[in-house]
């Protein structure tokens, strides 16, 4: 074990934002995978649960009022596991009008905040060198949502909490 390091201020890329008051700042944001299918994320999220239990969200097309297919009004727009010691598994399906190989973009990392200059920050950093996905904006569905490729490949995709999903 190594020698402890006197009162070395804490920030930097392993501790996040260090603060010269000394008080570290608070994180409302975290990161949860999110698995993408073609159809099939209510089986597989029925699935998650029952290995990992905790609450299943299931938020369809339709309920959402973003029916662009009729054919997948009744496909997932935002779904969910999560249990009461933190674990969280996100899942939808990709509409049919986007790109989808389950070998190739079958996740994607979210990053979801309580307020719209968190996600902002995470945002622009992330952004430095990406394609942008969708740029960041007001949705039907979040007061702040976009995603994006960043320079090594990862596609990231940043929201605000909202009642639909939260």
């Amino acid at each position: 074990m190594g020698t402890a390091e006197p009162d070395r201020p804490r920030g930097g890329p392993l501790h996040g934002p260090s603060h010269r008051d000394g008080k570290e700042p608070v994180v409302t944001a975290r990161a949860v995978t999110h698995l993408n299918f073609r159809g099939d994320a209510r089986e597989a999220l029925t699935f998650y649960r029952s290995a990992f239990g905790g609450d299943l969200t299931l938020v369809t097309y339709k309920d959402a009022g973003n029916v662009q297919d009729p054919a997948a009004a009744d496909q997932v727009m935002f779904g969910q596991v999560a249990t009461a010691d933190g674990l969280s598994v996100m899942a939808y399906d990709v509409p049919s009008d986007l790109p989808w190989n389950q070998g190739e973009n079958a996740f994607f990392v979210s990053v979801r905040g309580e307020t719209t200059d968190e996600i902002t920050a995470y945002w622009e950093k992330l952004a430095e060198g990406a394609t942008v996905l969708r740029p960041l904006g007001a949705a039907q569905w979040a007061p702040l949502y976009g995603m994006l490729r960043d320079r090594f490949g990862v596609t990231w995709v940043l929201d605000v909490v909202s009642e639909y999903n939260a």
